[in-house]
């Protein structure tokens, strides 16, 4: 099932279990697609004409970073209540995300990339990364692997 399909089911269910803060949540996200697939086809790419997983994936991925800073914006100004909306919501939009790698599996992930790339010194840092995102996209914090990448092929003595 694709994510748009899997999305819509949910939001179904949410509606027959009353659940109004998860339906709240999944009206969001559905919300965030429909934009997406409204942006692509103003571009004319006919092809394009909705958006696919994995740009669901990336939407759902920086929905959820959107939500983490306002709770951390929300703990730092004392407004615990939003903060733990905000969690709530997080929780929502991560159950549609594929699991999260842990630092050893992103270690070794970025080193697979840097042998499949043949990356030899810093200025192969974007094929690296355009590898990395083929196949971890949601799986990973890219903003972290950024700099474990360029600690890797610094390592490798060509910084």
């Amino acid at each position: 099932m694709d994510m748009r399909a899997r999305v819509n089911t949910a939001l179904k269910q949410a509606m027959k279990d009353k659940a109004a803060e998860r339906l709240s949540t999944l009206r969001l996200i559905n919300a965030a697609i429909k934009d997406r697939d409204i942006a692509v086809r103003g571009s004319g790419d006919e092809e394009a004409a909705c958006c696919g997983d994995a740009e669901v994936l990336a939407i759902l991925g920086k929905m959820t970073k959107q939500r983490q800073e306002s709770a951390r914006a929300y703990e730092e100004g004392g407004r615990l209540d939003l903060a733990e909306r905000e969690r709530q919501e997080i929780a929502v939009i991560e159950e549609f995300l594929p699991k999260q790698l842990d630092e050893e599996e992103v270690e070794n992930a970025v080193r697979a990339a840097i042998t499949a790339t043949g990356a030899g010194s810093i200025r192969d840092m974007g094929k690296v990364m355009g590898e990395l995102k083929a196949r971890y996209t949601g799986q990973m914090d890219f903003g972290k692997v950024g700099p474990m990448v360029k600690d890797q092929l610094c390592a490798a003595g060509n910084c």
